[in-house]
C-alpha cells in the first residue's frame, strides 16, 4: 500500500487503545489515525486528538459532542464529532478505514465491530464479547463479507501464530489435537478460600502481570475472563470447547500452545505486553518493531504450570458449561458477568457473590438458539434484568 493505512481505534482511551496509539506512533510512515472512539474519559480522548488530529472522534452522546467540538474547534483542529452507537458504526464502517481496533469493553462492543465487519474491514479484535456474545452470526458475517479477524487477545494471538495458516480447514484435518489457554490465575491463584470473601476491589484489580482497565482485571481474579476466551477461541479457531484446555502458568510468558498429533507442542513466548500482539496483527503478514524489551529467558529462569481450580474459580466452569451449552447461553453468561462485576465493582457484593449471582441466571433462563441478532440482544438485556433482580433481592 503506497500511503498509511487508515486506523479507527474503538476504545482509544483504554489500556488496548493506547497500546495501539503507542505502536501506531512508532510507525508513521506505515499507520495513520483516522478516527477515535471514547466513554467517560473524554479529557484524555480531547488530549489524543490533539495528538493525532483524527479525521473523526466519537463520544457517548449529543452533549459530550458539543462540549468536545468547541474544545477542538478552540485548538484549530478540524476533526468531527460523532456521538452514540450510530457514531461508532460509521467510523468502524467508513469506506475510507482500512483496519479497526475493536477495543471498546463489553457488549457495547458488538455493533460497530460487527459493522467493520459486515464492511469488509480488516478487524483487529480485542474485544471478546463480540465472539462470546454472537459467535455463530460473526463468524458468518466474516465469511460473508470476506473481512479479514486478527484476534488481539495475547493467548488467542499466541494460538494464531502457532497454528497453520490452513487450519481454517479444521484442527483435525491440520492435525491439532488441542489447543492449550494459559492463564496467570490472577491476584488470587494462591490465597486462602476463606479469605476471598474479604477481597477488595483494589486487591482484584492489582494483576500481577498485566495493566488492564478494571472490569478484565476482576475477570482476571475470577477466571472469568479465561472462559470469555475459551468460548472465543472455540469460534475463531472451530474448536470444540474439549478441544480447549486452559492451563495456570503463573509467568504470564508462554501466551499459548498448540498440541499437534505428532508430539509436538508448539508456544509463542514473549513478554507480557499487549503491544506484542497489537503490533503483529497490524502488520499481519508481516513483522514490526512494537516497543516491547526482548525476552530474557535467563531472568525468568523456570515456567511454572499447573491444572487450574474450579472450586476456586467457579466462573471457568460456569463459561465451559455455556460454550458447551450453545446457542443464548454464553451471552448470557456475559451479561450477568457484566453486572455482577460492576456491583462487586461497587462494592454492592462480596467477590464470591460474582459466581453466585451467574450461575443463578444461567439455571433460571433457558438457552435459545441464536438465529439473529435481535435473539441474542433480547437474551442479553433479560440475563441482565435477572442479574439486577438478584442483587436487589439480597439480603
Amino acid at each position: 500500500m503506497s500511503r498509511p493505512q487508515r486506523i479507527t481505534v474503538l476504545g482509544a482511551t483504554g489500556s488496548i487503545g493506547l497500546s495501539t496509539l503507542d505502536v501506531i506512533a512508532r510507525h508513521p510512515e506505515r499507520y495513520q489515525v483516522f478516527a477515535l472512539s471514547g466513554f467517560s474519559r473524554l479529557t484524555e480522548l480531547e488530549a489524543l486528538c490533539l495528538i493525532y488530529r483524527p479525521r473523526f472522534v466519537v463520544v457517548p452522546d449529543a452533549s459530550a459532542a458539543r462540549h468536545l467540538q468547541g474544545g477542538l474547534l478552540a485548538a484549530g483542529l478540524s476533526t468531527q464529532v460523532l456521538h452514540g452507537p450510530e457514531g461508532l458504526r460509521q467510523v468502524a464502517a467508513h469506506p475510507e478505514v482500512d483496519a479497526v481496533m475493536a477495543a471498546i469493553v463489553g457488549a457495547a462492543g458488538l455493533p460497530p465491530t460487527l459493522a467493520a465487519v459486515e464492511a469488509g474491514k480488516k478487524v483487529l479484535l480485542a474485544n471478546k464479547e463480540a465472539l462470546v456474545m454472537s459467535g455463530a452470526l460473526f463468524m458468518q458475517a466474516v465469511k460473508r463479507s470476506g473481512a479479514v479477524l486478527l484476534p488481539i487477545d495475547s493467548e488467542h494471538n499466541a494460538i494464531f501464530q502457532c497454528l497453520p495458516g490452513d487450519y481454517g480447514r479444521g484442527l483435525q484435518q491440520v492435525g491439532v489435537r488441542r489447543i492449550l489457554l494459559t492463564a496467570s490465575g490472577g491476584p488470587f491463584r494462591e490465597m486462602p478460600l476463606e479469605l476471598l470473601q474479604e477481597v477488595t476491589p483494589e486487591q482484584a484489580c492489582a494483576h500481577p502481570n498485566w495493566s488492564m482497565g478494571r472490569k478484565i482485571s476482576v475477570d482476571s481474579a475470577s477466571m472469568m475472563n479465561k472462559g470469555l476466551e475459551l468460548i472465543e477461541a472455540c469460534w475463531l479457531f472451530d474448536a470444540k470447547p474439549a478441544q480447549v484446555e486452559v492451563v495456570v502458568h503463573p509467568q504470564s510468558v508462554i501466551h499459548s500452545l498448540v498440541d499437534y498429533v505428532d508430539g509436538s507442542v508448539l508456544a509463542q513466548l514473549g513478554n507480557p505486553d499487549m503491544r506484542t500482539p497489537i503490533s503483529h496483527a497490524l502488520a499481519w503478514p508481516e513483522r514490526i518493531d512494537s516497543g516491547v524489551a526482548p525476552l530474557d529467558l535467563f531472568g525468568i529462569a523456570r515456567l511454572d504450570f499447573q491444572a487450574p481450580d474450579e472450586q476456586r474459580f467457579p466462573c471457568l466452569r460456569l463459561a465451559r458449561q455455556a460454550a458447551e451449552a450453545g446457542g443464548t447461553a454464553p451471552a448470557m453468561l456475559n451479561a450477568a458477568n457484566e453486572v455482577a462485576v460492576a456491583a462487586f465493582l461497587e462494592r454492592r457484593i462480596r467477590f464470591p457473590e460474582i459466581a453466585r449471582i451467574i450461575e443463578s441466571v444461567l439455571n433460571t433462563e433457558p438457552v435459545l438458539a441464536v438465529e439473529s441478532l435481535e435473539t441474542v440482544l433480547v437474551a442479553d438485556s433479560r440475563a441482565r434484568s435477572l442479574a439486577e433482580q438478584r442483587l436487589s433481592c439480597r439480603g
